[in-house]
């Protein structure tokens, strides 16, 4: 069992620049790959990155390459999700999830945890 906790949402303007974790319990940390994804009002769940358990291999959707940088720490369970450039569309609650998976790590089925999410809000 993985509990996680997200953490540093908050209001942003348009341009700017978030940093939000996901502290996850258990002795296993590094087994999993670690995803976020989000969800905006209104709109399905998607997919935004992922980061295998060693750290060595990253996935991030179109939408935010470039901008968003996802990392971990193992020794501290805790995976990170750097936001920069923020657009107001980018409005949703951010959830991280775990997933013990050889596949692409991007899609939801993959994933058995997930934390309760937390707002990110963009003004523009």
């Amino acid at each position: 069992q993985v509990h996680l906790v997200e953490s540093g949402g908050g209001l942003v303007q348009a341009g700017g620049s978030l940093r939000v974790s996901c502290g996850a319990s258990g002795r296993t940390f590094s087994s999993y790959v670690m995803g976020w994804f989000r969800q905006a009002p209104g709109k399905e769940r998607e997919f935004v990155a992922a980061i295998r358990g060693s750290g060595g291999s990253t996935y991030y959707a179109d939408s935010v390459k470039g901008r968003f940088t996802i990392s971990r720490d193992n020794a501290k369970n805790t995976v990170y999700l750097q936001m920069n450039s923020l657009k107001p569309e980018e409005t949703a609650v951010y959830y991280c999830a775990a997933a013990r998976t050889y596949g692409s790590a991007q899609l939801e089925y993959e994933y058995d945890y997930w934390g309760q999410g937390t707002q990110v809000t963009v003004s523009s």
